[in-house]
């Protein structure tokens, strides 16, 4: 009898949980094979520019196998949380958002992409107010772009809005130093 109550009590396997940090490892090995692929000038002594996907690397792997070991053990998630439908509808959202963003972002330029995909995002989490939403929106995409566009000097993609705004901005600046 006691055998039986052991196997009853017994953790099963987790699928999905098992399938993330299989997915996680894979993903460490996608960033091993981009960093390998690195090239590195022999005047780097020691720190190069491999050094942070290595340690991004290696942080992946522990966290995957840690992932791994806790769904072999019954997964992570509560039993509550395991027996929830998943809500398809509210997934499509947030997925049409992620598409629009990947879509968009070409012709309409980062800001605009990101507010529609932030408005659909938070639609399928449940907000139903897309005006808050899209100002929000608006005000995190600009945070984003200038930081990354005037702060760090990396092109994340102007469009219509971006060029409008820099265009305002230098007049407004130009006009103050003459």
């Amino acid at each position: 009898m006691s055998t039986s109550k052991q196997q009853a009590s017994a953790p099963r396997l987790a699928l999905p949980e098992l399938l993330i940090g299989i997915g996680l490892l894979i993903c460490a090995g996608a960033v091993a094979w981009q960093t390998l692929a690195i090239p590195v000038s022999p005047l780097y002594s020691k720190v190069g520019p491999t050094v942070f996907p290595y340690i991004t690397m290696a942080g992946m792997i522990v966290l995957s196998l840690l992932l791994i070991l806790a769904a072999i053990r019954g997964g992570w998630q509560p039993q509550e949380e395991k027996e929830t439908p998943t809500d398809w509808k509210a997934m499509g959202f947030v997925a049409a958002g992620l598409v629009a963003n990947l879509l968009l972002i070409q012709p309409l330029g980062f800001t605009a992409a990101s507010v529609i995909m932030f408005v659909l995002v938070c639609f399928g989490f449940g907000s139903r107010h897309p005006l808050r939403d899209a100002l929000l929106g608006l005000v995190l995409a600009f945070a984003a772009y200038f930081g990354f566009a005037k702060a760090l000097g990396v092109n994340i993609g102007a469009g219509v809005i971006e060029n409008q705004l820099n265009a305002l901005l230098g007049a407004a600046f130009s006009g103050k130093g003459g």
